[in-house]
Parts: structure tokens; C-alpha cells; sequence
């Protein structure tokens, strides 16, 4: 089961894709794995690169873990108008249900900066939700 989330600012749409990784997580030692596959989409008319991103997870216990860093996995793509950029990466909560949310900080070509941010979504195994 997976649950997608949309937003747009700036011409800058970002789709989320999520799933409970059953495999790699360990109920019994408060482990659960979860995967996440981000589409950011530039509608815009001008290339964007990007260059940071900030993460605030918050897993069922209110307990939150905030990531910051260049690029995304190891890169900072410059997405043309019209293009998109897809990567997946996961993370691991000590419940078995959490939220993120985010932004990423994109350049555009005259130097000006700006931040999309990325919509609230849940990490939720398969059946957590009625």
C-alpha cells in the first residue's frame, strides 16, 4: 500500500510516493522501515537547481528527528523547465507510524533562492489507517 501527496510553489510540484518496508523493520526492537520516492516536477521557464533539503520527521511518540544537507543522495540536480527529478530513500521510526515534512532550497539561474516546501505526509504500514 502507498499513499501520494502533491504540492506546488514557485512552478516547482513535488509528488511524494510512500510504503512500509516490512523486510528491514523490527517491530520488537522499535524499528520500522519505511521508504520514500520524491518526483519534483519544474513547471516553470527556467532551469532550477537544487541545492539543500531540511526534514522534520515526527514519529507516534511526538519524538522529532530534523535532517538537513546538501543535495539528495549525494547530488544537487539542476532540473530543466519542463523535466523532472525522481530519487527514493527511506527512513526509520521507532513507531510504527510517523510524519514528514520538509522543504528544498533550489537556485535559479540569476542566483535568486528560493524554498519549496514539501507537504506533510504519513509513514503508515499497511492496514494502520481504517
Amino acid at each position: 500500500m502507498t499513499h501520494n501527496t502533491n504540492a506546488m510553489t514557485n512552478d516547482i510540484a513535488i509528488e511524494v510516493d510512500t510504503g512500509f518496508l516490512a523486510e528491514q523493520s523490527q517491530p520488537e526492537q522499535q524499528r520500522y522501515a519505511f521508504r520514500y520516492t520524491i518526483t519534483i516536477r519544474n513547471r516553470g521557464q527556467q532551469p532550477a537547481q537544487l541545492l539543500s533539503r531540511h526534514w522534520v520527521i515526527t514519529d507516534a511518540n511526538d519524538q522529532v528527528q530534523e535532517v538537513q544537507g546538501l543535495g539528495v543522495i549525494g547530488e544537487q540536480p539542476n532540473i530543466d523547465a519542463g523535466d523532472s527529478y525522481t530519487y527514493s530513500s527511506g527512513a526509520i521510526l521507532a513507531t510504527p507510524a510517523g510524519i514528514m515534512e520538509g522543504s528544498y532550497e533550489f537556485c535559479l539561474p540569476d542566483g535568486r533562492r528560493f524554498n519549496a516546501p514539501i507537504p506533510a505526509f504519513a509513514l503508515v504500514p499497511p492496514g494502520a489507517l481504517h
